[in-house]
């Protein structure tokens, strides 16, 4: 009787720990997707995912050199490509974005 135990206890902590990483592993997919400039969210904000193809007659607040990367939003680390946002949330943003909440670092 003990070895029945064993192998049902064994059957589901292999489950288990399966289960556990599939969980893991979508969550942190979902975490590194991009955010589209076609997402309300963004399009709201005027986020474009190249800060030089930002329309300056539709977005009186840009100026030249902001981007996401130096923006006080933004989570990324210094010199990395991409980063959280927390307008964004669960999304990443290019950090030679922009959006209309750009704010100086500092």
């Amino acid at each position: 009787m003990t070895s029945k135990f064993s192998s049902t206890r064994r059957v589901f902590m292999m489950h288990s720990a399966w289960a556990s990483a599939a969980t893991l592993m979508a969550f942190h997919a979902q975490a590194q997707s991009m955010v589209a400039e076609t997402d309300p969210q963004a399009a709201a904000l005027g986020y474009k995912a190249d800060a030089s193809k930002v329309d300056k007659t539709k977005q009186a607040k840009y100026a030249a050199g902001q981007v996401c990367g130096n923006c006080a939003l933004y989570q990324g680390a210094a010199g990395s490509a991409a980063g959280a946002c927390p307008l964004f949330a669960g999304k990443q943003v290019s950090a030679k974005a922009w959006c209309s909440a750009w704010a100086k670092k500092g």
